[in-house]
């Protein structure tokens, strides 16, 4: 004889698993989210934001990764698709971001079984329990989860029995300033000042040709952009360029020779040879307190030690990194650590003043875990400020994330995961132009969101 459980407490827990994942963000981690689930026969929804896939990277499209393919490509992702005849590109080559989308995002969300879950221009603007807010505790872990959606219909409450929140970072710059805090007269010239990895040599050209572009930032974000800029000016006379960063001295990217990332270890040496030939400036000890409008651009006023000093430019772009938007997740129990603003197991192993990309320990479902049952921050978001997220990680945690949700602990527990050696996260460049080589990395001031930044 089979016994049924008909308690309230089962009951709950049986209608929790008649609701779909709900999955937030169609770029590629929330992409390999569905496919795991996908594979594991559990339904999900996806919420993207922009009107089309992979929006964020869309928009630095133009740049080159760091990685070859044979790292960006999601194992599960890449089993769906080679089923119907697709592809790996060429292992070794280094896709830029719009390839990335065009070769592999786009096709893999376009399979039926991933394609007729995904919903754009939808954005989650809050997460909570159904019927409950964070202080609530009896039967939370059985209640659904509810998501208040904004779209052009209008806005919406839907229901999921697990979140994974792969939203990224990209739409949330850091400040220019130093104290976290924006700086002061913001809002007057925020039409002079532009988002990290602008697209210097496309169709953004006519923002930068024949004039002073002031990059802040020392992280590979600015290093690319310095680079573009550097090839506009051969082409176009009257274009200048101003490194300001906020060290003594010029924390440049990686130039570690044991950097299996050859592409990332060649951008700090282009850098160097530039700012030694005078075709960069660089201003040092910059710290951005206020900002002011000129007829032609902007004026930033800063410290060097105690001493107010001024610097004029016509276009400022703010590589300083970024941050996650917790904003949408204030009725959600989070355990976070207090420094870098990621799940607090995975603080330390993520810590960007120990860690380089590569050093990276491999984590699932257990260190991503927080108070709230079921909810998680998966990759580039997982790792709050910290700079040293790789696609292959984010691939690994959510497929440990998806087994846990399919209630295969086993699967879950066991993360493997083989990066590529990284070298060292920076070096400083001395006055004497020799090189120092140091394993800390301004963490306020590294890119964070594209992949040729060392993340993605």
């Amino acid at each position: 004889m089979t016994l049924i459980d008909l308690t309230a407490e089962s009951l709950r827990e049986r209608r929790l698993d008649t609701l779909p994942v709900a999955i937030i963000g169609a770029g590629p981690i929330g992409l390999a989210a569905a496919a795991n689930l996908v594979e594991r026969g559990i339904d999900f929804v996806i919420y993207e934001a922009g009107d089309e896939i992979a929006s964020s990277i869309r928009q630095w499209g133009h740049t080159r990764l760091f990685s070859p393919w044979k790292h960006v490509v999601d194992p599960a992702s890449r089993r769906l698709l080679e089923a119907t005849g697709w592809e790996l590109p060429s292992p070794e080559s280094l896709p830029t971001g719009a390839e990335l989308v065009e070769q592999y995002l786009t096709p893999l969300a376009a399979l039926e079984p991933i394609a007729s879950r995904i919903r754009t221009g939808v954005t989650v603007d809050a997460i909570t329990r159904q019927g409950m807010d964070r202080t609530r505790t009896a039967n939370r872990a059985s209640t659904p989860f509810l998501l208040r959606t904004r779209s052009a219909d209008g806005v919406a409450e839907t229901t999921a029995r697990a979140v994974i929140d792969a939203s990224g970072t990209y739409e949330q710059p850091n400040s220019l300033a130093s104290s976290g805090l924006d700086p002061l007269g913001l809002p007057e010239v925020a039409d002079r000042v532009g988002h990290a990895l602008p697209d210097v040599l496309g169709r953004e050209r006519a923002r930068f040709t024949g004039r002073h572009t002031t990059v802040v930032g020392a992280g590979h974000s600015a290093a690319n952009t310095l680079l573009a800029l550097a090839e506009l000016a051969e082409q176009e006379p009257g274009t200048r360029i101003t490194w300001l960063i906020r060290n003594a001295r010029a924390i440049r990217v990686t130039t570690s020779d044991d950097d299996e990332l050859v592409a990332r270890a060649n951008i700090g040496r282009r850098v160097d040879a530039l700012v030694h030939a005078g075709r960069i400036d660089v201003v040092d000890r910059f710290e951005t307190v206020r900002l002011g409008r000129t007829d032609d651009g902007v004026h930033l006023y800063g410290l060097r030690g105690d001493e107010l000093v001024e610097h004029e430019t016509d276009f400022v772009v703010n590589a300083t990194g970024f941050r996650p938007n917790l904003d949408m997740l204030r009725e959600i129990r989070l355990e976070l650590d207090e420094i870098v603003e990621a799940p607090k197991r995975l603080a330390p192993l993520i810590d960007p003043n120990v860690h380089t990309c590569g050093t990276v320990e491999p984590h699932g479902f257990a260190e991503l875990e927080h108070p709230e049952p079921g909810f998680f921050l998966a990759g580039m978001k997982s790792y709050g400020r910290a700079p040293t997220f790789l696609l292959a990680t984010g691939y690994e945690q959510v497929r440990s994330i998806t087994a846990w949700i399919a209630g295969d602990v086993e699967a879950a527990r066991n993360v493997e995961l083989t990066l590529p050696a990284t070298g060292v996260c920076s070096s400083s460049l001395p006055a004497d132009g020799a090189s120092a080589s140091s394993c800390a990395i301004d963490s306020a001031a590294a890119s964070a969101a594209p992949q040729s930044s060392c993340c993605s």
